[in-house]
């Protein structure tokens, strides 16, 4: 579904990934792995076409998408990039925030009804469909962030440390939904800094290491690698 070759993306003159290259499948779930300024969240920046590339090409469903802007990214290829951070509109409600995610549907009866699919997987924010967004916990706003993106109904679901910052009960609330969503077959690129359970979850995984690409391979396999096992997993 997803081919990345040879990509090099940067900021002005500052290069922070060369030449990676990897590939996500349909229905597969698949994870960055690194050090923090490893180039993981650049990576998706530039997948997402909020970096533009310096070389390299990406490919989704067949068509080069590396020139395209992020709104034709969004609209027309249907990634969803779920930044660290959340990005949440805090003054508007839960709901709105929830219908900005379906600003490229035209049917209003496939918005209404997307939308309760999406409360049915988020009861929590179903309860706080009137609330603003800037009041609700951490956790709260990662579900909400979610459920924005899944709006799109996404080919591609990008996530960017989805537990930064979240307590530890929160984490593995958002643990079990991650899993949820594997489990419908979402396509999943994953960015977390819990790299133990994103292994546990994830089918493939790549390993960062200033701005390259320097291990892959499944995840069960990278969990037993003794460079993974010492640098990330702490044994």
């Amino acid at each position: 579904m997803l081919k990345v070759e040879a990509l090099t993306a940067g900021y002005g003159q500052a290069v922070a990934i060369r030449d990676v290259s990897f590939q996500v499948g349909e229905g597969e779930v698949v994870a960055l792995i690194g050090a923090n300024g490893a180039g993981k969240s650049t990576t998706l920046r530039a997948i997402s076409g909020v970096v533009r590339p310096m070389s390299g090409t990406i490919n989704f469903e067949g068509k080069r998408i590396d020139s395209w802007k992020p709104h034709e990214i969004v609209r027309w290829a249907r990634i969803a990039h779920i930044p660290e951070g959340k990005q949440l509109f805090g003054r508007l409600s839960v709901a709105d925030n929830i219908m900005l995610g379906a600003y490229t549907l035209n049917s209003p009866q496939e918005i209404e009804a997307l939308r309760e699919q999406v409360f049915t997987l988020f009861p929590r924010l179903a309860e706080r469909r009137a609330q603003r967004a800037d009041t609700l916990s951490g956790g709260e706003q990662q579900m909400l962030a979610i459920a924005r993106g899944l709006m799109l109904q996404p080919k591609l679901l990008m996530l960017d440390e989805p537990s930064l910052g979240l307590m530890p009960t929160l984490i593995s609330n958002l643990w079990q939904l991650l899993r949820q969503l594997r489990d419908k077959g979402y396509t999943i690129l994953l960015v977390e800094q819990n790299v133990r359970k994103t292994l546990q979850l994830a089918d493939r995984a790549y390993v960062l290491q200033n701005g390259r690409i320097i291990l892959n391979g499944p995840a069960e396999e990278l969990m037993n690698n003794d460079m993974v096992r010492q640098a990330y997993l702490g044994i």
